[in-house]
């Protein structure tokens, strides 16, 4: 797939994926999250929890038609949120966005991030991959969830960091254009035109 740096790279970050479909809602089967959106100098990794069912089932990030993230990053970035998923991929490594998860798999009926269990939870491996990206500067959670299990595994501190609101439907505490101005002004001293 061309919105992956390359294969070799991307195979040392996780192992394979795990397709869930959306029947398997209540499964506590283990769930295999996939590898990051990523470019060859990245400045911003947005960091999510782990993907949702629909993402899984369709092995997108942010597949979920009411979250808001890739209309967001529409937005911020300028290009058309309704774009084939690979181009819309290359739009976010064009301005310098990687996108990932804490998270490389865990037990989790459903796709609410309450319903992780930490027990099963494994976290991606982020001293190899900052390694090989050392031009990213900014981690980027989307969502306290996944700032908190970045922080309960003590996985290494890149030098600024920001908590974003989640941009998934289950998250309703705040409008569209709340969210929308909490990421421009998140993302606004790093963004890479």
């Amino acid at each position: 797939m061309f919105y992956r740096a390359t294969m070799s790279l991307s195979e040392s970050y996780n192992n394979d994926t795990l397709l869930c479909n959306e029947s398997d809602t209540m499964s506590t089967a283990t769930r295999n999250g996939f590898d990051p959106i990523i470019g060859r100098s990245p400045r911003i990794l947005i960091l999510g929890s782990m993907p949702g069912q629909r993402s899984l089932s369709e092995h997108r990030y942010y597949a979920h038609p009411r979250n808001t993230f890739w209309h967001v990053m529409s937005i911020i970035f300028q290009f058309d949120s309704t774009l084939p998923y690979p181009e819309r991929c290359q739009q976010l490594i064009r301005h310098g966005i990687a996108v990932w998860d804490v998270l490389s798999q865990c037990q989790r009926p459903g796709s609410l991030d309450s319903a992780i269990q930490l027990n099963t939870a494994v976290p991606n491996r982020f001293t190899n991959f900052y390694q090989q990206h050392p031009t990213i500067n900014l981690l980027a959670f989307n969502g306290q969830t996944a700032a908190k299990l970045y922080h309960r595994y003590r996985l290494p501190p890149i030098l600024e960091q920001v908590t974003l609101p989640s941009t998934s439907p289950a998250y309703a505490a705040m409008s569209f254009q709340e969210k929308l101005a909490r990421w421009q002004q998140g993302l606004a001293q790093f963004r890479n035109f």
